[in-house]
């Protein structure tokens, strides 16, 4: 049996480190007064364990860890060398890197240039496209315990799309798609930010979002360049179909016409979504085959085995 580690990290992604934090092991997370991005601590409606606490800044230094985790560049750039001691900078250390590359698809060398540390990715799109370096670098799927135990019906004859500030975030994140494929279809937009554009409701409670995605007949992914979102992952083990981009990492989970349907035309994902209206058998057969999918590759119990693997890897 692994020893239980202390692990120190901060929040950066809610619904990622909630799955991580299944990890049978003690997360600390940083906070400090302001609470600002990144270092928020326990919040939100998500059902932290009680292997989840906090770390104030200021007491950061006077900690006992035994792997720290950084999940963002300020973390590893500014909070590091300012609030960790020369010990602690010196620990075992994992990069959580969460996105592909910003700035150039493929020529972009990762900021952590560190043969001790691990650059772990979300996806192998991501770890494509990042040029790791002499950093070594691996792969975790990601991995999700459903919130809430919900089944899909789709009783609702219109097509949910979930993604926080998209009127912010723009083309990458596919906000031109999603106000063209609008104004021809019933779209729905749920996330922060959402009530701004047309069809916006707002964000919806992590412990609602379920029971919105089991009602809707679709679930319309628009993102062109991302990680795999995890929303979308939710979603099909909630059994609702997806339509959506043939880019990234999707166009190796969803195969058109089986559980799901992906294209790069927008007059092809048009024609897939009026199919679903129309056929609702329809739907519930590609959300039934890919909830088969999601549960075998993106089960928690996966995940979770292939983080205690990494730590035990990192720690011994």
């Amino acid at each position: 049996m692994s020893r239980r580690l202390r692990i120190l990290t901060w929040h950066v992604h809610g619904n990622y480190l909630y799955n991580l934090t299944q990890v049978p092991h003690d997360f600390y997370l940083v906070t400090d007064p302001e609470r600002s991005a990144g270092r928020v601590g326990r919040v939100g409606a998500l059902p932290w364990g009680p292997n989840v606490h906090e770390a104030p800044l200021e007491r950061i230094e006077d900690m006992d860890f035994d792997v720290v985790l950084y999940q963002h560049r300020a973390g590893w750039e500014a909070d590091r060398p300012r609030w960790l001691s020369t010990a602690q900078q010196a620990l075992p250390r994992i990069y959580l890197e969460h996105d592909p590359p910003q700035q150039h698809p493929t020529n972009e060398r990762h900021w952590v240039q560190d043969r001790g540390a691990l650059l772990v990715h979300c996806t192998h799109f991501n770890a494509l496209m990042w040029d790791a370096g002499e950093t070594p670098a691996r792969v975790i799927e990601h991995g999700v315990k459903p919130l809430i135990d919900v089944a899909y019906h789709g009783d609702q004859p219109r097509g949910l799309v979930v993604v926080n500030m998209l009127a912010r975030r723009g083309r990458r994140l596919g906000a031109d798609l999603y106000l063209e494929l609008h104004e021809q279809l019933p779209l729905t937009l749920a996330g922060m930010g959402s009530e701004t554009l047309p069809g916006g409701i707002g964000e919806v409670s992590q412990l609602e979002l379920p029971r919105l995605m089991a009602a809707y007949r679709f679930f319309f992914h628009p993102v062109r360049y991302t990680s795999l979102g995890l929303a979308l992952i939710e979603a099909m083990l909630v059994g609702q179909p997806i339509v959506g981009l043939a880019t990234t990492e999707l166009s190796s989970v969803i195969r058109s016409g089986d559980n799901g349907f992906i294209d790069n035309r927008p007059e092809a994902l048009a024609d897939a979504m009026s199919l679903l209206l129309r056929e609702p058998g329809l739907a519930q057969h590609w959300g039934a085959r890919g909830r088969a999918l999601a549960q075998e590759r993106f089960n928690i119990g996966r995940f979770v085995a292939d983080w205690m693997q990494v730590f035990k890897e990192v720690t011994t």
